[in-house]
């Protein structure tokens, strides 16, 4: 049994409900999932600055969930935000939805296209691709332009906007698969499709949130049996290993001992 916390990056739980509706009925039985957000901090990362912000906020949930018992844990967002910071911070499995559904998108078909919400993503997530180092198979980066403030309101209007835009893409962009680029948007299309409308059901869309927690059960399992061993030689060579004091500094600043508290 493997239990994942899958954290929504905002300061507001108002995308908790659609985010669990969308995602429960893909899980396999031995799955715990539990959707949890942030407090104390911008309601959206629409801009850098506030993405900023709560990238550090999501450092500390990550420390949050460990201590908590979780075996995996998922980013909520396609800007895959502080997704390096917390593999150098801790050995669970965490899983951002923008690598795990371009890195997933092959079997699906030879090239993608990406599909986000508002023109403002669109060079964050070329940047990420390019970090990635799939660029070469990634067509293009296209918006829908809807505002995720503004998604909740009517997600049925959302889930037509990305299949038309998914459509348009696939059509001119000589790509074969679209990836929703919005975890938000990709949980509106769902939602949308799970409750009966087969229409938006027919071309090749993949949705991140799925991939994200599909890839943290593995990884989960992996870690479970000793298979998942975190190279920490460079990239995510963590802090301790040069300086086992600093780092503990660090960590506190990011979330105190409990077990300290009360001395």
């Amino acid at each position: 049994m493997s239990k994942i916390c899958f954290l929504n990056p905002f300061g507001t739980d108002a995308y908790d409900a659609i985010v669990e509706e969308t995602i429960a009925p893909s899980l396999r039985s031995g799955t715990e999932l539990e959707i949890r957000h942030l407090e104390d901090c911008p309601r959206n990362i629409d801009y850098y600055v506030p993405k900023h912000l709560v990238e550090v906020e999501v450092l500390k949930a990550v420390v949050q969930a460990e201590r908590d018992g979780f075996d995996a844990f998922v980013i909520g967002c396609c800007y895959d935000p502080a997704l390096t910071q917390a593999r150098e911070l801790t050995d669970m499995p965490v899983v951002g939805p923008l690598e795990a559904s371009a890195m997933l998108s092959r079997p699906f078909g030879h090239r993608f296209a990406v599909v986000t919400d508002h023109h403002k993503a669109v060079p964050e997530i070329e940047d990420r691709i390019r970090l990635y180092g799939l660029e070469p198979n990634c067509r293009s980066v296209r918006a829908i332009e809807w505002f995720v403030d503004d998604m909740i309101g009517d997600p049925a209007a959302v889930a037509r906007d990305a299949h038309a835009r998914c459509r348009e893409v696939l059509e001119h962009d000589r790509a074969e698969v679209a990836l929703l680029g919005c975890t938000i948007v990709a949980a509106c299309y769902e939602q949308a499709v799970l409750r009966g409308a087969t229409e938006l059901a027919d071309l090749a869309i993949v949705n991140p949130n799925l991939m994200a927690v599909k890839v943290a059960e593995l990884l989960a399992d992996l870690r479970a049996v000793g298979q998942y061993r975190m190279s920490r030689r460079g990239y995510y060579e963590q802090h301790a290993q040069h300086d086992t004091e600093e780092a503990s500094e660090v960590l506190a600043l990011l979330a105190p001992d409990p077990a300290g508290a009360d001395r």
